[in-house]
């Protein structure tokens, strides 16, 4: 509530949460919003296919890869639909005034509003997927210029998660893909399961 992302509700609605562990051993809340997504008109906001966005890496040698802290949370919901959001729990009745993770047109939503503010970059030097963020050059001085033309983030009031932020490598993951020099590979840890599967016989 300090941030000013929930608030105390008396609303009728009450979806019920429950805490996940996430890969670094802090707990996320997770509201359960599929009966309010079942009544939500979708947005028809198109998102980009990943294999088109990385068509776009041709040639491409240093990267930065940056991941948003809180993206959804840029977000506000209208006065109107704040009740609809509410949530309970063993301390008591809240309603989000900010989007949420699992709210059916927070992807696209948020796809609207980074493709606002990163248009002039984008199929230039910048990919953005929701709130992932990839600027790509063929060479470190083409880099250095792309670094010093992008967008001021302090300015748009996006955050980044350094944890899982990279700058001026050669190979990274991104979008369930290694992208380096060589081209564009999927990760080894998504077909893992695939690569490892047992050859069958075939049957008469």
């Amino acid at each position: 509530m300090e941030k000013g992302f929930i608030r105390p509700s008396t609303s009728l609605c009450g979806a019920p949460v429950l805490f996940l562990k996430k890969k670094y051993g802090s707990m996320r809340l997770c509201v359960d919003c599929r009966q309010l997504n079942r009544v939500t008109v979708k947005n028809k906001y198109p998102l980009l296919r990943i294999g088109d966005l990385l068509d776009q890496l041709k040639g491409a040698t240093t990267c930065s890869k940056i991941d948003l802290r809180f993206g959804y949370w840029q977000l506000r919901i209208a006065e109107k639909d704040i009740p609809k959001t509410a949530f309970c729990t063993c301390y008591g009745h809240y309603k989000f005034l900010v989007k949420r993770f699992r709210l059916t047109n927070a992807p696209v939503e948020f796809m609207a509003l980074m493709n606002h503010i990163f248009q002039e970059y984008l199929d230039r030097f910048v990919i953005v997927f929701i709130d992932d963020i990839l600027v790509y050059s063929k060479n470190r001085e083409e880099h250095e210029q792309s670094d010093d033309s992008s967008t001021d983030f302090e300015r748009e009031e996006l955050y980044a998660k350094l944890s899982k932020c990279e700058f001026w490598v050669n190979q990274l993951i991104f979008l369930g893909h290694v992208i380096s020099s060589d081209g564009v590979m999927p990760d080894p840890s998504k077909v893992k399961a695939i690569m490892e599967w047992e050859s069958t016989e075939a049957c008469d």
